[in-house]
């Protein structure tokens, strides 16, 4: 769950308090060249203030429209924008593409208050919605799961922000700060050196000074984390390594040349790491995009964890994992910057 959508619901809540008559409106489907995906929230109030987007076009005007008419339904119900081609140009839905969605009351603020309280304790909710009854119910789900719509129960998922751990407060690190940040990754930076961290000013992140490898486990790894290693020092990177490889995180990767990664990887046996843990790291870490520079090994390592991170729960990612080989059956690209 991004965090624009996080505030979405924060923000239903507190105008919900506040005594506002206020709407949720869900991405249940889409077909074509939608504008957002399945799952994308909006809260319209009744006065037509939104929080929030569906499409980021007309759709959201034609709500207000009605929000501000007191036409929105009264009880949960399905909408559909762009069924013909005439209705997809009205509403700015690109190549005649088609968006479904769920519109529902919030009269009270029980299953808000309980999502967003599951958020803030880095856990991962469903809440399914019958349109029927009316019916909410919300219930504990994992990283596989998605939102899912038959026609008569939607089920949405909810979950804390994706993390990025960085290991190294240095200029590939500031790169990947910024970069990151646009990505929905809440970012924290971990260097214990004090003659790099007095210094360090880089928005958009946290910054840890402890030891890499306590860092790693006082954030409570989960599988919504990603851990990267970018200090060029195998006393530090290996540290955080150690226990990043035996935590839950969904990506696992260090800076460094091809022969130094082997070099890493041969330490790494002489700890408490069996070969599928070891096997588990991404290093070289990022795509393969020829990167040299500090804010081109940034990209590259960037791209290598949205990859990640969309391909989760899917067999596309369990073969780029295992296999070594992308979706569409080509070697897996890899970055080789020099150490």
């Amino acid at each position: 769950m991004n965090p624009l959508d996080m505030d979405v619901l924060r923000q239903a809540r507190d105008w919900i308090a506040q005594g506002h008559a206020v709407h949720l409106a869900t991405v249940a489907q889409t077909w074509g060249s939608a504008p957002r995906q399945a799952g994308a929230l909006m809260a319209l109030r009744g006065d037509g203030r939104i929080a929030g987007s569906v499409s980021g076009g007309c759709v959201e005007d034609d709500l207000i429209a009605q929000a501000k008419a007191g036409r929105l339904p009264g009880r949960p119900e399905r909408i559909t924008y762009g069924v013909t081609s005439d209705e997809a140009a009205r509403f700015g839905l690109p190549c005649g593409g088609t968006l479904r969605l769920v519109i529902e009351p919030l009269a009270q603020a029980e299953w808000l208050q309980a999502v967003l309280a599951a958020i803030d304790a880095q856990q991962l909710v469903a809440r399914t919605l019958d349109l029927q009854t009316g019916a909410c119910t919300v219930a504990p789900a994992s990283p596989a799961d998605g939102p899912d719509f038959d026609g008569r129960i939607l089920r949405a998922v909810y979950g804390p922000q994706w993390r990025l751990l960085i290991i190294g407060a240095n200029q590939t690190a500031r790169a990947l700060c910024g970069i990151a940040a646009m990505l929905d990754f809440r970012v924290l930076v971990c260097d214990p050196r004090e003659e790099l961290y007095a210094g360090w000013d880089a928005p958009h992140c946290t910054l840890l000074t402890s030891m890499p490898d306590d860092a790693v486990l006082e954030i409570g790894v989960d599988a919504r984390t990603a851990i990267v290693a970018l200090t060029h020092d195998p006393k530090l990177d290996d540290m955080a390594l150690l226990e990043a490889l035996k935590s839950p995180a969904f990506y696992v990767g260090a800076l460094g040349s091809r022969p130094n990664q082997a070099k890493r990887r041969e330490r790494l046996r002489q700890f408490d790491l069996d070969d599928a843990q070891i096997a588990r790291l991404h290093g070289p870490v990022g795509l393969r995009i020829a990167s040299r520079t500090p804010a081109e090994i940034a990209v590259a390592v960037a791209a290598e964890l949205v990859w990640v991170r969309n391909s989760l729960g899917t067999a596309q990612a369990s073969s780029y994992l295992d296999v070594g080989s992308l979706p569409d059956g080509t070697s897996r690209i890899k970055a080789d910057p020099a150490a």
